[in-house]
Formats: C-alpha cells, sequence, structure tokens
C-alpha cells in the first residue's frame, strides 16, 4: 500500500512547498481538491513540474460544469506539463451544488457519469466520437506527445461502483470507513473490473488523521472541521454504513502506534493508497506528516 497526502489549495506558494516536501519526504502521491477557490489542475500544472517521485492527482474535479472535451483537454495539458505524474479524479458533486449553483439537473447521476466515462475516455485518447442520451462528445484534440492520465472516480453507492469499475481506472473515496470498503466498495468495484475485462481497479481512500498525545482534544478539533459533511447526503449515508453518527469519528486519532496500526490496516482491505488529510494543530500536522514517511507504513 502507498501512502498519500490529501489536501485543498489555500495559497498557491504554501502548496508548491508542501508538494515539494512531500516528493523530498518520500510521499508517493498528493491529491487536491477542487471547489470554489483556484483550478487545482491549473495549480498542478504550475507547481508540480520538477517534482519527479511524486504522483499528482485531483480529488476531485466535478463533472457537471466542464464538458468531457475540455476536461480532456486541460488534463492532457497538464499531465505533459507534469512529465506524465497527473491522476485524474473527478465526480458527481452533490445535488445541493449542481442544481442551484450551475442550474443544471442532478437526474440519475449514474447514468451521467457512464456517458462523462465514456466521453472522458474516447477524448482522453484524442480522437472522440460518442453521443448519449445526454452528452455528446464528437471531435480531435491536437496536444501531441501528451501521456493519456489515469482516471479516478469518486465512486460511493453501488451503481456508481460498477460504473466506475467497468469504465474508469480505480476509485478515490472520502468519508469511507473500513467496514464500507470491505463489505460495498472494493468488492463491487472489483467484480465491475473483472467483469469488464480492466485490470485491477486502483483504491484510493482518504481518511483524516491526527498523530498526538491529547485524543480528546484532537477528536473535538476534528468535530468541528469535519460536522458539514454529515449534511450532504451521499456522505451521510456512508457514515450511517459505517456506524458512525458524526463525520469526526472516521477520522485516525491517536499515538503515533496506534495511527501507524489503524493506517495499515487498511492494507489487507485491497487498498493501494491511503492518503491522509493532515488535521490538528500545526505540531500535530507535523507529527503525522512525520508518520507518514516512516517506512511502517508501507508494504
Amino acid at each position: 500500500m502507498k501512502i498519500g497526502i490529501f489536501d485543498q489549495v489555500d495559497d498557491i506558494e504554501q502548496t508548491a512547498a508542501d508538494l515539494r516536501a512531500a516528493d523530498r519526504d518520500g510521499i508517493d502521491s498528493y491529491w487536491l481538491t477542487q471547489a470554489f477557490g483556484t483550478d487545482t489542475l491549473t495549480v498542478i500544472g504550475a507547481v508540480a513540474r520538477d517534482l519527479p517521485n511524486l504522483r499528482v492527482g485531483t480529488a476531485v474535479v466535478p463533472v457537471y460544469p466542464r464538458h468531457p472535451m475540455a476536461l480532456a483537454q486541460q488534463a492532457l495539458t497538464t499531465n505533459q506539463l507534469v512529465d506524465g505524474r497527473l491522476a485524474l479524479g473527478i465526480g458527481p458533486s452533490h445535488p445541493s451544488v449542481v442544481e442551484p449553483c450551475w442550474g443544471m439537473s442532478y437526474d440519475r447521476p449514474a447514468r451521467y457519469m457512464r456517458e462523462y466515462l465514456e466521453a472522458l475516455t474516447g477524448a482522453l485518447t484524442q480522437h472522440v466520437r460518442f453521443k448519449g442520451e445526454v452528452l455528446t462528445a464528437r471531435g480531435d484534440l491536437d496536444i501531441p506527445g501528451a501521456p493519456v492520465p489515469s482516471v479516478l472516480v469518486a465512486a460511493l453507492g453501488p451503481r456508481m461502483l460498477e460504473i466506475t469499475g467497468a469504465l474508469a481506472d480505480g476509485t478515490i473515496t472520502w468519508m469511507v470507513g473500513p467496514r464500507t470498503l470491505r463489505e460495498l466498495t472494493i468488492p463491487t468495484i472489483r467484480e465491475a473490473a473483472a467483469k469488464a475485462g480492466r485490470p485491477a481497479p486502483e483504491i484510493i481512500v482518504a481518511l483524516p488523521v491526527c498523530v498526538t498525545d491529547d485524543a480528546p482534544a484532537a477528536l473535538a478539533a476534528a468535530e468541528a472541521e469535519l460536522e458539514w459533511y454529515s449534511t450532504l447526503p451521499s456522505y451521510r449515508a456512508m457514515l450511517d454504513r459505517e456506524g458512525c453518527e458524526t463525520p469526526g469519528q472516521m477520522a485516525l486519532i491517536g499515538d503515533a502506534d496506534t495511527v501507524a496500526a489503524k493506517i495499515s490496516a487498511f492494507a489487507d482491505l485491497g487498498v493501494t493508497t491511503f492518503a491522509a488529510k493532515l488535521v490538528g494543530t500545526p505540531d500535530e500536522r507535523t507529527a503525522t506528516h512525520t508518520l507518514l514517511t516512516h517506512h511502517r507504513l508501507r508494504s
């Protein structure tokens, strides 16, 4: 199992410094979210060019406001800039964003994602001829020498996992715990990939992590920082499936040995990359970063 970091871009210069530190310290990958701030693919193309050992990924780019040909064009350009180290994570976002913010229908998101993946996969080859029920993508791109990035989907429910296994390279999850991974996520996506004749999918799991000597205080801080995820139905369903009342209960919190054991247990489930979202005080985040570089977490 490889080890990554899951983060957001608050300040571009700080993100650049964080990526350099991760590359220097032997972190395998760095995953950056996409919301209403800076454009993540643009940031990656700007700051991740000279980090030869670090895989960089989006986690995730919402698909509804981006036509698959336009996203393919941007992703291929970015991947060319970073010498083929890009992983393109995409997701459907949430109805509370898609409908009121973008004025688009969230009806049948699994159908939309299936068509989007078919169109995107074609567009990433720079030659696409696709027409579905809700999406059309016809045309040729011209980005000579651009390597095709792997495509990962933020798939949570069974239908989305089936589509992802059949059409994408893997999944990247957030707020999904070990019980759900063991009982739903991993067996469903693996079976779908096998039926489609595809290689075993990547399973990238992102969760909050805090190495601390004051677990109660760290848990309280995590609850405050993560509480809003319980208001989103897709994440609420994952919490319920895991038996967690609050998002903070999904965080891996404790001393270095305790957290190391919790992270290492994900390898036994079949997780290919564990990506830690560092939470807590600056000192706690430093301690967590130090743990992530330790050989005990690698297998």
